[in-house]
Formats: C-alpha cells, structure tokens, sequence
C-alpha cells in the first residue's frame, strides 16, 4: 500500500466528500475515486459505500483509517529524523580499533549524553578488517580503521573513507639494549636488531607487512615470534625480553622499554573514519563523525 493512497483515504474520513478530497489535495474527484479503489483491491475489502449523492467509509475502511493514521504518522517522524537539518537522534553503531575508541569516541559519548540525550552510540572493538566487514554487511554505521604509509590499505568502492589524523611510529626495544644515540635511518634501527624476535599484531597483518619491509630494506628476514594487538602486552614482553616490536612515538611506555625513533623511511600510522556510500548525511552520523574529525584534529 502506497502512503498517498492511505493519506486520500484518511482525508476522505475527516473530510466526507470526494470532492472535497480533490480541492485538499489539489487533484481531481476522478484520481480520488481511483486511489481509493486501488487501495480496495490491494486490501482485499470494500472501503467505502453509497450513501445518498455522497460516500462513507465501510468498517474495514473505518478500521484501515486507524492504522493508516498510525503509518502516516510513523513515516513523518522518520523524514523529520531522517532529513539533513533533524535534530540528531537514534542510534549509531562505531567499531573501531581501541585507541581510536579510548582516546576519540569515549569522551564524545559524555558529551553527547548532555546535548542529545536522543542519541544512542554503540561501540564495539574491533581491529581494521573486522570493522570492514562488519560496516558492509550493515552491522555497524561507522568504522573507525587505521593502516600505515608502508602498508597502505584498499577499501572497496561502496565506502566512504575520510582521513583523521596521522602518528609516528618507533621500535620499542629493551632500554639494556639501545644504546646512547639512535641510528640515523629506520634501515639502521633494524639492521640493529636482525637477530632479535619481533612482535607483531595477532589481529591485523599491517604491523608484520611494515616490519617485513623495512627488515627487507635492511637485508633480513625478521623473524616474527609473538603476536599481541594489545600494545601494554607488547611492552611487558620487549621488557620480558622477549623481542623487539612496533610503537607509537606520542605513547609514554613503562620502565624497561625504550622508543628508538624510525625515520628515512617514517613509520606512520594513518587513521580513518570510514561509512557506506550514500550514509554519511544521516544526521546522527554526520555529527558524531564530524565531533571525532575535530578532535582528531585537536590532537
């Protein structure tokens, strides 16, 4: 049943006359009489009788107003939610990797909860593929992923992917064993190391793809022995001497760990906000993607 056909319906029941329909709706008596007998056949049951030179609602057709104005009312409430300049409302669902969420989502969330208490956010931790797959099967309505410059990432056609912020990466290394003044190139730093165990991400394959290539640039081949996409856990084991492994540089680490800084080539993560094609206008989403792009570039 089409919703204009229900409008012409509930107009004729507040109103009584065709013709009166016609001069509402700016149409004819003839498009009227042909709305209303479209909808009868597409419910099955007589919605209207003679009555004098007039018309009046059967009991089915009494009974179809009722629901009719319910769904006439449902359908303007999504438009007014749904248009461009609605007040937010609803609600969003982000996956995303936990330092996006922690340091990004979570303290927008607090203040949403005062400006819009109509707004709902969901979040589910969730490493860069994971997120993906879940953003295009609709599971969730934003993905917050990351890749590297050394290990940049595709993203299929039917999404969205807008940058958010870059951060510096180094080699996280027992402090025993850097020495005083670090090596001029990242080439350096791992040649350093050829001999050590490294960890990598036991969830995304971006991690070991960077170390891999700049092992590679460094003639070795790094040999990968723990994996962790916790970056606590990673610190215990370089402090446990357990290996060597990526960090990010603006991340005070634990006694124990010391960052060698990797440049020539730079190591940088690259984080996104990604959203299906055609989705991003819905007003919730629109504003919390915009409050994560401003604080992303409030550092």
């Amino acid at each position: 049943m089409e919703t204009r056909r229900l409008q012409v319906l509930v107009e004729l029941a507040r109103l009584g006359s065709m013709r009166a329909v016609a001069d509402t709706l700016h149409t004819t008596t003839s498009t009227v009489s042909q709305q209303i007998a479209t909808l009868a056949r597409e419910t099955g049951a007589a919605l209207i009788e003679p009555q004098g030179r007039r018309v009046r609602l059967t009991p089915a057709g009494r009974r179809l107003v009722e629901h009719a104005t319910v769904i006439l009312a449902a359908v303007e409430a999504a438009q007014r939610d749904l248009a461009p300049g609605a007040e937010p409302s609803g609600t969003v669902r982000v996956a995303g990797f936990a330092t996006a969420l922690r340091a990004r989502v979570l303290p927008i969330i607090e203040q949403l909860a005062d400006e819009y208490p109509r707004l709902r956010v969901l979040v589910r931790e969730h490493e860069p593929a994971e997120s993906l797959a879940l953003l295009t099967a609709d599971e969730v309505d934003l993905a917050l992923t990351y890749d590297y410059n050394l290990a940049p990432a595709t993203v299929d056609t039917a999404l969205i992917s807008v940058p958010l912020w870059t951060s510096a990466w180094g080699l996280g290394v027992p402090t025993a064993e850097a020495d005083g003044t670090p090596a001029a190139t990242s080439v350096e730093v791992f040649a350093r190391f050829r001999s050590a165990d490294w960890i990598g991400n036991s969830r995304n394959t971006a991690d070991e793809t960077v170390i891999r290539t700049l092992a590679s640039m460094a003639g070795f081949t790094a040999h990968l022995t723990h994996r962790s996409d916790s970056l606590d856990l990673v610190e215990d084991m370089i402090t446990a001497g357990l290996g060597v492994g990526l960090l990010p540089m603006d991340r005070p680490t634990v006694p124990g760990v010391r960052l060698l800084p990797l440049t020539g080539p730079d190591v940088l993560l690259r984080a996104f906000a990604v959203t299906r094609r055609g989705h991003a206008d819905w007003p919730p989403l629109a504003l919390l993607a915009d409050l994560i792009g401003r604080r992303a570039h409030q550092g």
